[in-house]
């Protein structure tokens, strides 16, 4: 079992800029790929970055370009720098692991596309961190 605990969401101006955290615990040996999911009052939970393996990442494109993941696998940590936060990134921010290569490759295209993905579809979830970016 893996457990995953986000931390850093907040209250932001639009333009302004916030750090996300997720730090696992458990058996961390089974976080083979991690990525950050957000869902919106109303809306599906969707896919915005993902990390695989050594360092493959994926963004959503409604982020890329104003979003950084990382990773530190010392510290069982994975990071979301979010910048240029607009009203349209408000969301509770879900952080996801999962174990297996097919399963991680399912995690990438969900965040490529930035399409949904329901609380069944991966094996590891945290509580969530909420976003609120207001004008």
């Amino acid at each position: 079992q893996v457990q995953l605990v986000e931390s850093g969401g907040g209250s932001v101006q639009v333009g302004g800029s916030l750090n996300l955290s997720c730090t696992a615990s458990g058996s961390t040996s089974n976080t083979y790929c991690m990525g950050w999911f957000r869902q919106a009052p109303g809306k599906e939970r969707e896919g915005v970055a993902s990390i695989v393996g050594g360092g493959t990442i994926s963004y959503a494109d409604s982020v890329k370009g104003r979003f950084t993941i990382s990773r530190d696998s010392a510290k069982n940590t994975l990071y979301l720098r979010m910048n240029s936060l607009t009203p349209e990134d408000t969301a509770t921010y879900y952080c996801a692991a999962e174990s297996t290569y097919p399963k991680c490759v399912r995690m990438q295209t969900t965040v490529i596309l930035g399409a949904s993905a329901s609380a069944s579809e991966f094996m590891y979830w945290g509580q969530g961190t909420p976003v609120t970016v207001s004008s």
